[in-house]
């Protein structure tokens, strides 16, 4: 028997052979990550939440490239195939967006239809992927050192100032999240970053026309950057469609928890 390289920590629950949405969650988070808008849904669907390499209780038990995308979008459709899950809905958030993204190109035999929350198809040129691998290698090192100086706290209060997440630290839940942020290893993190962040991942632009899934694109209107982004992926990707959600920044689902279930509803539920 082959050991798997990598050891999901996951959670499936069915409800009364209801349709399976597989969530994926961002960079930092964990298997809760879309918690409160499960709590929403589970009337309607079932689910299946999962934690990434580097990220919660998952283990990577190969080397360093089980944590890339190619690798991680792999291991997930072996999972599928393990829980004998043929076909799911597939819903992704920033970094999982990003994979989710991935994996409905490449194996688009096995979703119904995708919504993507404040995601890209990558760095379309080589200069701006290394660019991005620089930039990201030096968060790493913060990373690696908030361990070191057990200041990982400090660390997430330093990545929500980013000016994607709009208002987020003004949300009434927000050291709650921060809370279940801290149960992550930041060397983890680190592997996590270097190795399926955006400047290593493979560029996704050219494979947008391709497509013949259903896309749900969804960006807060306070994150500029990521409509920008979704605008032009709406643009080349066919059956993509792009919802702005008003009050919300790059985290919409923890921010705008309603809207982000009732756009999600409304769009599993219309006719393809």
């Amino acid at each position: 028997m082959t050991l798997k390289k990598c050891n999901f920590n996951y959670c499936l629950n069915i409800n009364d052979n209801k349709p399976i949405i597989l969530f994926l969650h961002g960079f930092i988070g964990n298997i809760h990550e879309f918690d409160e808008a499960i709590k929403l849904l589970a009337e309607d669907f079932s689910y299946l939440t999962l934690e990434l390499p580097g990220h919660g209780k998952t283990e990577v038990c190969g080397g360093d490239k089980y944590y890339k995308m190619e690798s991680t979008a792999q291991a997930i459709i072996n999972l599928l195939d393990e829980l004998k899950i043929d076909k799911c809905y597939l819903i992704g958030y920033s970094m999982g967006g990003r994979l989710a993204l991935y994996l409905t190109l490449y194996f688009p035999e096995r979703f119904i239809k995708v919504a993507l929350e404040s995601a890209s198809p990558g760095l379309a040129t080589e200069v701006e992927r290394l660019e991005r691998v620089r930039r990201d290698a030096q968060i790493a090192r913060k990373l690696s050192r908030s361990i070191i100086e057990t200041d990982f706290a400090a660390f997430l209060s330093n990545w929500y100032n980013q000016p994607i997440f709009g208002y987020i630290k003004n949300h009434p839940q927000y050291d709650r999240m921060i809370e279940s942020r801290l149960q992550n290893n930041p060397q983890e993190l680190d592997k996590s970053l270097r190795f399926m962040g955006t400047g290593c991942q493979p560029s996704l632009w050219d494979k947008l026309q391709e497509n013949k899934i259903h896309i749900l694109l969804l960006a807060g209107e306070y994150d500029e950057k990521f409509i920008s982004i979704n605008t032009e992926m709406a643009k080349l990707c066919k059956f993509a469609q792009l919802k702005i959600i008003k009050n919300a920044g790059h985290n919409i689902h923890f921010e705008h928890t309603l809207a982000f279930v009732e756009n999600i509803k409304y769009f599993l539920s219309t006719a393809s």
